[in-house]
């Protein structure tokens, strides 16, 4: 549809204005000047600066002439704050280890920007991640928050994640990303996490380890990453059978896969994943009538509340877990407001001493 004089005017000093050759607070050309400059009328005119006028980019002063206003910034702010907005967030699950005290910090700051929350898990599964994507499009979310799936391995559902960022839905990813998709994340340094762990163990003089790692998530690939380096480091020889790995669906018989290990070799200090399978490893060590650290050192990592469960407090690692969600809340909130992607966070994790480590 052709456009009339006074909008294809009204276009132009738009354009103008929005691009600052019309600086904020400067008087535009007089009435006159236009009407030489386009041609037109002064009917034409004045019906163009009232369009600007109304959507807040000009204003009048009388006696004075036609300034550049900032009234339209304003309305925008105005507006972009009063309209509902809903975050999607996918987690590989949702009430148990570390992960409610995630969700308790995004919830937290949504809560105070006034956004909504959807939540949804996948257990670690492909085609329940599919189905939580789909569910997150259904309900037309504006930014996501997602714990990737199986991170360390190829994902079916990448196309879906392209097809959300081809419509503009700004995701982040926290824990991990995939790397394929060079997503901004927001994650713990998981080189560090193996490296301190280990080390810790090497200065409290024990030479004989066994690193057990998780080998489906991109987490488990970096701590490993970190195991090596801290062992060549200070060398430290390691064979084939000091590191034991395991899925997402082999984690029930890991336990026995380590005791077998240690049955077989004289190991003194134990790197685990995480507090959970360090926990579970020591209490069926406890329950075999063996003692911790006296007989077995071990290193969780997370700073879960199983670190402090039990007879024997477990030396960990710390996660900002409520930091974290907070920070990914503020991240995608500030990316839909701003249309600017913020920096990927990488948090420096601390070695936490308890008990369960002793010094040979």
């Amino acid at each position: 549809m052709n456009q009339s004089k006074y909008q294809v005017i009204a276009e132009d000093i738009r354009i103008k204005i929005l691009s600052g050759d019309y600086p904020q607070d400067t008087a535009i050309p007089p009435e006159l000047k236009l009407q030489k400059d386009y041609g037109v009328s002064r009917h034409t005119v004045r019906q163009a600066i009232a369009v600007l006028v109304n959507e807040g980019l000009l204003r009048k002063e009388k006696g004075s002439g036609t300034y550049v206003d900032n009234h339209y910034k304003a309305e925008q702010t105005n507006r972009k704050k009063s309209e509902h907005k809903t975050i999607g967030v996918i987690t590989t699950y949702l009430s148990d280890y570390i992960f409610p005290s995630i969700i308790r910090g995004i919830e937290q700051s949504l809560r105070s920007e006034n956004y909504s929350l959807l939540l949804a898990s996948t257990n670690n599964d492909y085609a329940a991640e599919k189905e939580c994507l789909q569910k997150m499009i259904d309900q037309g979310v504006d930014g996501l928050i997602v714990e990737p799936t199986k991170s360390a391995l190829y994902n079916p559902n990448l196309a879906l994640y392209v097809s959300l960022r081809e419509r503009g839905i700004p995701i982040v990813m926290i824990n991990a990303r995939y790397e394929e998709l060079n997503t901004p994340y927001i994650c713990v340094d998981d080189v560090s996490v193996g490296y301190l762990s280990t080390e810790f163990l090497i200065k409290k003089q024990h030479k004989k380890l066994l690193f057990v790692t998780k080998t489906d998530d991109l987490q488990g690939k970096y701590r490993l990453k970190g195991f090596i380096e801290a062992c060549e480091a200070y060398e430290i020889q390691f064979s084939e059978g000091d590191v034991i790995t395991y899925t997402t669906e082999t984690r029930t018989q890991v336990i026995h896969q380590i005791l077998e290990r240690l049955g077989q070799k004289d190991v003194t200090g134990i790197v685990c994943y995480n507090d959970q399978i360090a926990n579970l490893l020591a209490t069926e060590l406890m329950e075999r009538d063996y003692k911790i650290p006296a007989d077995f050192s071990i290193i969780g990592n997370d700073d879960s509340s199983l670190s402090r469960l039990g007879s024997v407090k477990l030396t960990t690692l710390s996660h900002p877990k409520e930091e974290m969600g907070k920070d990914a809340a503020n991240w995608i909130v500030r990316t839909i407001e701003t249309g600017i992607p913020e920096k990927n966070i990488c948090y420096k994790p601390v070695l936490i001493e308890r008990d369960s480590v002793k010094k040979i």
